[in-house]
């Protein structure tokens, strides 16, 4: 994500060096010498492209209220922005005018030099200037005639934010962005109390139904898990195998060529139950970037039904699972626990027992070591003194001598202390009976999972829709229990709602360091009214190229609102100062948006050209962040409309007098004189 938060701040960082040479440009077409060109532009542009750099860090302030995994994925990409543009703002304001003294000393400028021969750089030079100064002018007859009808400006701007709003709903929202990572991890359970014999049996025909419906050159690895895996290894996986009746498939396809892997993964979702009938068949995680985001859940969406009566509680999740089934892009929907599974009860006649000098421990520890070996009881280790390996001794009763009730029941019971061994026929009797293969417990309570997938559809209007059975479902629950939806959507809609919130924060603070730098109230106002349409501009470019919301979009929108923000920061500054030297608020507008055309149009296409190769989603894993890119171009190329055409009108219409000649101007021409930047003019 470092490398990401580079990437974004890329075009800006160009941006800061760029603003600079610029304006020294400009006041050496003023006929300035170089030095003073040089000082005059630098000291111009030094505190508006500081209050600039701030508002840009400000709108990272969000990052500060994620919790969990988002924390420590987007925290490093927002340091690394602002350490970036501070670093920016400190060499633009240094070494970028000194290298301009010794750089451009013999550059061409002004009439003076119209004589010299021009090579072919300059001949590509004066070739921008002429188009850019028909652009410029062609501005300037947009601009007039957008001063002389405000009405009409105002309304399609208002046109323009309706549309966003009316767009907001079909968006959707994700926590993260799906990234095709060629690999996808299936999980079969057969019915409770298949051996695992059997299971392979099951999973042999199922990864052959595999085979034949991916192409052969499409896959690369196909990798059986069955069974559940050793006890000390339970902590360092996610699985969710219960016995020997499921396990997992994974499949990792042709790197150089294969399909969308999601496309496969619906493939298998529609084939597979139907040839397989009574086999359960749903899809885990197979990356670490979606393992963690689930915190170690096989779905992202985890309802959990809570209740001492187990009974009652069970039946609640088979409803919930029902409806949840029903709802359009849930798929995977299934019930963790198994309640049903194949067991034999051992009844021991306990006055029969004592008879014979017998007790509960000694049949209970008779038949554990006989079936489960004495690991369990009495662990005993023995060490190769040639090679240091320490090997476990079990004594254990081989399987296939246990094949079946008659033989369990002749299981030899040893008692303790003195006595005769018994077989276990004369001390207990056998009931067959189902059992839960597993008991989960959340908060001491029992706990019945409903896991559920999504699948071509939003996570958020999943999510939505299972909040709503759940919000149906809750007062009708029995006293004692209660249900809840855990998993990513929890992480989710905590991640949407703090950077939500962070990011009003985060335009209340860029609004107070404005009021502060401008020592006005109505300055920073004007400023942020091109905010609403950078917003806009987000929605549109999200519906256009089918992107959800996600936070990674969020991030773009943030770095939107701090250069949509700049941007109109060097405008209203420049208006300011046409004011002080006497012209109206009109006029002033005007003069603005002429000359801050250029700087405003190079950072917002610098931005918006650095962001294109991290939009088009290429490479791979390049899906995790072009949602950021696309919402920094959509947001920042309607944000630049508005900060050329709405914010000037606005200037006009709102400011009235000029602001304060004692704090925007120096203290030596405080006396009337103008400021070096209030030579400035609209001469085009």
């Amino acid at each position: 994500m470092t490398l990401g938060g580079l990437a974004l701040a890329v075009g800006i960082l160009v941006d800061d060096a760029t603003v600079e040479i610029e304006n020294i440009h400009r006041n050496l077409g003023l006929g300035k010498r170089l030095v003073q060109a040089i000082l005059d532009g630098a000291q111009q542009i030094a505190t508006p492209a500081f209050v600039s750099t701030l508002s840009i860090c400000i709108v990272f302030v969000p990052v500060v209220f994620l919790t969990g995994p988002a924390k420590y994925l987007f925290t490093p990409l927002a340091m690394a922005v602002v350490f970036a543009m501070l670093a920016s703002y400190l060499l633009s304001r240094t070494i970028v005018p000194t290298l301009v003294r010794y750089l451009l000393a013999g550059e061409a400028h002004g009439p003076a030099d119209a004589g010299a021969a021009p090579s072919v750089f300059g001949r590509l030079h004066d070739g921008f200037q002429r188009r850019f100064e028909r652009l410029r002018i062609a501005y300037i007859g947009a601009l007039e005639t957008a001063l002389a009808r405000r009405r009409r400006v105002f309304g399609a701007f208002a046109v323009i934010a309706v549309s966003g709003a009316a767009l907001l709903p079909f968006i959707g929202r994700d926590f993260f962005p799906e990234v095709d990572t060629g690999q996808f991890r299936l999980h079969v359970r057969a019915p409770a109390g298949t051996r695992i014999e059997e299971t392979e049996q099951v999973f042999a025909d199922v990864e052959a139904a595999i085979r034949r419906l991916i192409p052969k050159d499409q896959i690369q690895l196909v990798i059986d898990n069955i069974g559940q895996p050793q006890p000390i290894n339970l902590a360092f996986t996610d699985s969710v195998t219960l016995g020997p009746s499921d396990g997992e498939i994974l499949v990792a396809l042709n790197p150089e060529h294969h399909e969308p892997t999601a496309r496969w993964m619906k493939t298998l979702r529609e084939t597979l139950p139907r040839e397989f009938p009574g086999v359960t068949f749903f899809f885990q995680p197979a990356d670490i970037v979606s393992q963690i985001l689930n915190f170690g859940l096989p779905a992202p969406i985890d309802v959990q039904v809570t209740g001492y009566n187990q009974p009652a509680t069970h039946e609640i999740a088979l409803e919930v699972a029902a409806r949840m089934a029903r709802i359009p892009g849930a798929v995977d929907v299934h019930l963790h626990q198994v309640v049903n599974t194949p067991s034999l009860l051992v009844n021991v006649d306990r006055t029969r027992a004592a008879q014979l000098g017998l007790t509960q421990r000694d049949v209970a520890n008779n038949v554990l070591v006989s079936l489960s070996s004495s690991a369990v009881v009495t662990p005993n280790y023995w060490s190769d003194p040639r090679t240091g390996i320490t090997y476990t001794v079990a004594v254990q009763t081989p399987q296939n001598r246990v094949d079946s009730v008659n033989t369990l029941m002749n299981t030899s019971v040893t008692p303790g202390g003195a006595g005769q061994p018994q077989l276990l026929s004369n001390l207990a009797t056998l009931e067959r009976r189902e059992a839960p293969a597993v008991i989960s417990h959340s908060n001491v309570q029992p706990v019945f999972d409903i896991y559920a997938n999504v699948q071509d559809r939003d996570l958020g209007s999943v999510a939505a829709a299972v909040q709503r059975i759940v919000a149906e479902l809750r007062p009708k629950l029995p006293p004692g229990h209660a249900i809840a939806v855990r998993g990513q959507v929890e992480s989710m809609s905590s991640a949407f709602t703090r950077l939500g919130l962070g990011l009003i924060f985060a335009v209340v603070l860029v609004y107070l360091l404005m009021v502060v730098n401008f020592q006005s109230w109505l300055d920073p106002f004007i400023i942020i009214t091109a905010l609403p349409a950078g917003f806009c501009g987000i929605v549109w470019m999200l519906f256009v190229t089918h992107t959800t919301f996600s936070v990674p979009a969020l991030m773009g929108a943030i770095m939107s609102v701090g250069v949509a923000t700049a941007n109109s920061i060097l405008m209203v500054t420049f208006a300011n100062d046409q004011m002080l030297e006497g012209r109206d608020s009109r006029s002033a507008a005007l003069a603005a948006g002429a000359t801050r055309l250029r700087p405003v149009l190079m950072t917002a296409l610098a931005m918006i050209i650095g962001m294109l190769p991290m939009s088009l989603g290429l490479g791979e894993g390049g899906e995790q962040n072009a949602p950021l890119g696309r919402a920094v171009i959509g947001g920042l190329s309607v944000a630049t409309v508005a900060t050329l055409f709405l914010v000037p009108v606005v200037y006009s219409v709102l400011r009235r007098r000029p602001p304060r000649q004692d704090f925007l101007t120096d203290p030596a021409s405080a006396d009337g004189a103008a400021t070096t930047s209030t030579q400035e003019s609209i001469d085009a």
